[in-house]
């Protein structure tokens, strides 16, 4: 699958959870961005998927294999956003795949 065909999938599951989690009332933000400071210094922002009742971020993927690199942009929403717990959910291999993450460097 290419990057396009990848990118456009995500979409397409982003708009169904995002109907899925109004349906339930779940509260939650889609393609929530927050500013990353470094220092006192702005340096740019992140956008997750997902930020899910302020607390749990979800990550949504459509590849047809989870990779490294996948592991260590949710794990870095986590800590940037200094959140406790993370999903990676990915839509693209034969079944349904889910990791639940936890920033251990979290701080209450």
């Amino acid at each position: 699958m290419d990057f396009n065909r990848t990118a456009d999938a995500e979409v397409i599951y982003q708009r169904a959870l995002e109907i899925e989690l109004k349906n339930n009332q779940i509260p939650f933000e889609r393609e929530f961005e927050m500013p990353i400071w470094y220092e006192g210094h702005h340096i740019g922002t992140r956008r997750v998927d997902f930020l899910i009742a302020k607390l749990i971020s979800v990550e949504l993927k459509a590849v047809i294999n989870l990779e490294n690199v996948h592991f260590a942009q949710a794990m870095n929403y986590l800590e940037a956003y200094n959140l406790e717990i993370g999903l990676l959910i990915n839509f693209g291999a034969n079944s349904l795949e889910f990791k639940r993450l936890t920033n251990r460097k979290f701080k209450i």
